[in-house]
């Protein structure tokens, strides 16, 4: 990420379409169309993992590392393939074009996706779905029985399946892989389509120069193909039960802390591993993104501990992580230059030592610059280094105007002071936005939110709750005619193009 540019961040669910969530079809062009139009360089999206809760839909709390979310598969091009007729496409529900309700599509979906199978059946299978499912068989044999398991299971926990199928008797699995093998290669299939849009939709945003920025969550669900199939990676007990979970002290966000809930890494197992399944995942997102943000990067160095039986996160305790044993690794492998870190949170001087030694861009966010206090707060313009990169908020945040609207007076005096003159709400997130794109910061990048002067309503996910989180999407209709040129104004003034 050397040299100065910028981007937008904005999730796949967040696009617009037809089918009630976005998706990898047009709507996902025309965005990548805008950005190039705008003088972008960077889309940064959330997770693509399938998200293990049916009804919360968080992208951080993932049934696979490996396996893409489904329910972005285009419709339309599956109709495109001859998979779809075009009565099934046109037959749309009355979806809300502004929040996802995830349970409505989600039923809507399937249905398109078991018609879709049923064709692909009747066919002769081609080249590329044999290639791919070689290809990922690490991952992709095993998630496939875990996701027909789950199913039949009508979503049940997988320490409460029979013994032998949460101990992954062999046999047993053996005769699972028989009875289910309509619903393993279903699970197949709609992986294979899954990638073969996404990889689609990268080739043409990597043609008009626009790179890719994903999100690998540091943790995965315990209720996951991979907790199922690695149970020894983990800190559980004898009966495969949690025996601690992730999760914050008070920070930023919460004044609480944050119970997360992941299961914890077992790192000495890990370690005795050489971190084999580390690398696959990365060297697997490293083939879906041109660059990846890694969540919580300071679990590594050390993290939050909590007892399974807790119901708050404010009695856990820091642990130590693997540190340079695994990092040293990673960098082996992988270019640094390709990763940026999120330090968000209670960073302590080892965290700060370990990501500047290995040379990783680390986040800067606005929204916390303006604490009322201190003009040696870190996330000042004025106290940036190069090798960051600065957002206005993140998918966690409030958007500008609704952090505005909720600010107290001591921190809309300094950022008056700081702008050196004062804002209304309504022009309070350009004045932001320029902060950002203006900063010595070799990347900016900003929440469509923010971009589009949306209010609090438009905030995606509250780490605090109290809100459904997760469904927001915006309308083309939202755009001006002055966007696209006030963006590419501002990329052109600071040097970003």
């Amino acid at each position: 990420m050397k040299g100065r540019g910028s981007g937008i961040l904005l999730h796949i669910t967040s696009l617009p379409g037809k089918y009630g969530v976005g998706d990898l079809g047009p709507g996902a062009y025309k965005f990548a169309d805008f950005l190039a139009g705008s003088g972008q360089r960077y889309w940064q999206i959330l997770p693509l993992n399938p998200p293990a809760e049916r009804k919360s839909q968080s992208p951080y709390n993932c049934l696979s590392a490996f396996a893409g979310n489904t329910l972005l598969i285009s419709p339309e091009l599956l109709y495109k393939e001859g998979l779809l007729k075009k009565s099934e496409t046109s037959d749309i529900g009355h979806f809300n074009n502004s929040r996802v309700a995830f349970e409505k599509v989600i039923q809507y979906k399937n249905r398109l996706f078991n018609l879709a199978f049923g064709r692909f059946k009747a066919r002769r299978r081609p080249a590329g779905f044999e290639r791919f499912c070689r290809a990922n068989a690490y991952w992709l044999d095993e998630f496939a029985v875990f996701a027909a398991l789950r199913q039949y299971f009508k979503g049940r926990l997988w320490c409460d399946w029979p013994v032998k199928l949460r101990d992954r008797d062999k046999d047993e699995l053996g005769k699972v892989q028989r009875k289910y093998s309509d619903a393993i290669e279903r699970e197949k299939f709609l992986q294979y389509v899954f990638f073969k849009q996404w990889h689609s939709l990268k080739t043409y945003c990597n043609k008009k120069q626009i790179s890719l920025i994903g999100d690998m969550p540091i943790y995965v669900a315990y209720d996951s193909s991979d907790v199922w199939c690695y149970p020894d990676m983990f800190k559980l007990t004898k009966g495969k039960k949690m025996r601690y979970v992730t999760g914050v002290p008070p920070d930023l966000f919460s004044s609480s802390g944050q119970l997360w809930g992941n299961p914890v890494y077992n790192w000495n197992y890990m370690k005795k591993d050489k971190y084999g399944w580390w690398l696959k995942r990365m060297e697997h997102n490293f083939r879906l993104f041109d660059i990846i943000r890694i969540d919580h990067f300071r679990g590594f160095v050390a993290y939050w501990q909590i007892p399974a039986h807790h119901k708050t996160a404010t009695k856990g305790r820091w642990v130590a992580g693997p540190k340079a044993d695994f990092l040293d690794v990673v960098v082996k492998r992988f270019a640094s230059s390709a990763v940026i870190a999120e330090d968000l949170g209670y960073i302590t001087e080892e965290v700060t030592e370990i990501i500047h030694g290995y040379d990783l861009a680390v986040m800067k966010v606005l929204l916390f610059a303006f604490d009322g206090q201190s003009s040696r707060n870190k996330y000042l313009p004025h106290n940036y280094s190069s090798n960051c990169v600065v957002y206005t908020g993140t998918h966690d945040n409030n958007t500008v105007r609704g952090w505005y609207r909720q600010a107290s007076g001591r921190q809309r005096k300094q950022l008056f002071c700081y702008l050196d003159k004062r804002v209304n709400s309504s022009e309070v997130h350009r004045e932001l936005i320029r902060l950002a794109m203006s900063s010595v910061a070799d990347t900016a990048i900003i929440p469509l939110q923010d971009v589009l002067g949306l209010t609090g309503r438009a905030r995606m996910n509250n780490p605090a709750g109290g809100q459904p989180n997760w469904r927001w999407r915006f309308e083309w209709r939202q755009f001006d005619r002055g966007i696209r040129r006030r963006l590419a104004g501002l990329t052109e003034t600071y040097g970003r193009r």
